[in-house]
């Protein structure tokens, strides 16, 4: 077997299964390009089938990647194997990645098929697309539930019929890490053809033990391929961590003897960007990319790192993307220095009109703050990339005021098309009174599911991020606002997500039936 682990990164499809996590074209594709960066081996773009934005949505990313295959998700069904084959006909390498429930209680209750029936269709359609794709990929849905009998036949006809892939996911979280490697290896050993394939791990982490399960799939199973997301993002508890199995390998190289392709230094730069298009907010004490993963507070600590880093340091902190000096701009940084502060945060520029627009949002805020810290910078940049996907809500001004016993009131000024309006309300609080303003105009009549505050940075003078979650129709999106001001970094949150509530290319099913 080879020692290289290939990095499958399923953030776009399984990591915006999260409720509120929806993401859009332009968003999937900056996500991409990041993961691009990063060089993951696979990027999971989506799921044809689920609907017309996803399909869309992994169309430009099959355009925009050149580095990684491309993977669209399918049902084991003729129509949505051709609908993925489609949306990754410009990509430059692509993988179809078919999926069927092989345990009993899925066979029996959601497809309502039996083993035969089962067996006959992941043949089928495995056989129909290879015909569409080299790269092939089949799923077990709950295949560590799957009896194992029956779960060897299915691999072994799979295998037979042309795939090059085979992936055992731990749909529920239900594994421990020595039996399910256990279970992996038993499927190897007894597969007649497994040599033939690449073995793959999809673990959720229900139980906590996502990231223990895949590499135990990695280490006793055999497996090659670990199917991951940055920041541990997907439904319910999430899936596996790509940040934690990269390190893990990276770090215990003496046991695991494995390496991977990836550019660790972009790891952070990722987990943000995904954090703040998502709106997830990466917990301090997450393992590598969390705001306290390399911080010392404890006298006794500090003292041995002063000595020798290696004392409580596995890993170092800059290895992963996290810069050793974070103040590095002011009001009086010229141009170049931006731009190349841009560079070494790993932010492609495409076009020259981008980097000056950018550009003026630095000075502006530079004016504001005396300190621009790279979390700043990152934040420019990407309120300047939602810029680009023509907003058609657009925050013009706000003023407010608030007063001990005194009902607050706001007045906030922006955009409606090619329009400017204005409108005043009343509310609890100095945000409220913002967001009500807002709606006198708008009668969007979403439903609020989340308002979230976050500081970019340490300090008062820090800009505010906060995440507002919106839900109308069956539909649910993110919406992020920046600024040092609270109010207008609320005000902003609303107004961009109204505009993916209001633009109907964004209309995005919920994936049934997946790993």
């Amino acid at each position: 077997m080879s020692d290289k682990v290939i990095i499958f990164d399923t953030t776009l499809r399984d990591g915006e299964q999260s409720p509120g996590a929806s993401m859009t074209k332009d968003e999937k594709v900056r996500i991409a390009r990041q993961l691009e960066r990063l060089k993951v081996d696979v990027i999971e773009a989506g799921f044809a089938a689920s609907s017309e934005g996803d399909f869309q949505a992994i169309s430009a990313v099959a355009a925009a990647v050149k580095d990684s295959i491309v993977c669209s998700l399918a049902r084991a069904n003729d129509k949505d194997i051709t609908r993925a084959a489609d949306a990754l006909k410009a990509a430059k390498a692509k993988r179809i990645h078919a999926f069927l429930a092989t345990s009993p209680l899925h066979m029996a209750v959601k497809l309502r098929m039996s083993p035969e029936e089962v067996l006959e269709q992941a043949k089928r359609s495995i056989r129909f697309a290879r015909n569409l794709a080299d790269d092939v990929e089949f799923s077990a849905e709950d295949g560590y539930r799957s009896e194992m009998d029956f779960l060897c036949r299915v691999v072994e006809a799979v295998i037979k019929e042309g795939a090059t892939t085979i992936n055992i996911p731990d749909t529920v979280g239900y594994a421990t890490p020595e039996l399910y490697g256990e279970f992996i290896k038993t499927l190897r050993t007894r597969v007649p053809n497994s040599d033939k394939a690449v073995w793959s791990v999809h673990c959720h982490n229900d139980l906590g033990m996502a990231v223990a399960n895949s590499l135990a799939g990695v280490k006793i199973g055999g497996a090659r391929q670990i199917e991951c997301t940055i920041n541990g993002l997907g439904e319910r508890a999430g899936n596996t961590a790509l940040e934690e199995i990269v390190m893990a390998l990276r770090t215990r190289q003496d046991y695991f003897d494995m390496v991977c392709g990836i550019d660790a230094t972009q790891i952070v730069p990722a987990s943000k960007l995904v954090s703040q298009i998502t709106g997830f907010v990466v917990q301090p004490n997450k393992a590598v990319v969390g705001a306290n993963a390399f911080a010392h507070t404890s006298g006794i600590h500090q003292d041995g790192i002063l000595k020798n880093r290696d004392t409580y340091e596995i890993m170092r902190a800059e290895d992963v993307g996290w810069a050793a000096n974070k103040i590095v701009l002011g009001k009086l940084s010229g141009r170049n220095a931006f731009k190349q502060r841009l560079q070494e945060l790993g932010i492609a520029i495409e076009a020259e009109a981008d980097l000056n627009e950018a550009f003026v949002r630095f000075k502006t805020l530079a004016d504001q703050k005396s300190e621009i810290f790279d979390e700043d910078i990152i934040a420019i940049m990407s309120d300047s990339a939602a810029a680009e996907e023509g907003e058609f809500y657009k925050f013009i001004s706000l003023s407010q005021h608030s007063e001990t016993g005194e009902r607050p009131k706001s007045k906030v000024t922006f955009r409606v098309g090619d329009k400017e309006a204005s409108s005043e309300a009343e509310g609890n609080g100095p945000v409220d009174a913002s967001l009500n303003a807002i709606e006198e105009i708008v009668k969007s009549g979403a439903e609020q599911l989340l308002y979230s505050v976050n500081a970019i940075t340490s300090g008062t003078q820090s800009q505010g991020e906060v995440t507002v979650r919106l839900a109308k129709g069956g539909r649910i999106v993110n919406g992020v606002g920046t600024d040092p001001d609270i109010i207008a970094a609320s005000a902003k949150a609303y107004l961009s997500a109204l505009n993916k509530l209001h633009d109907p290319s964004q209309v995005k099913l919920n994936a049934q039936m997946t790993p």
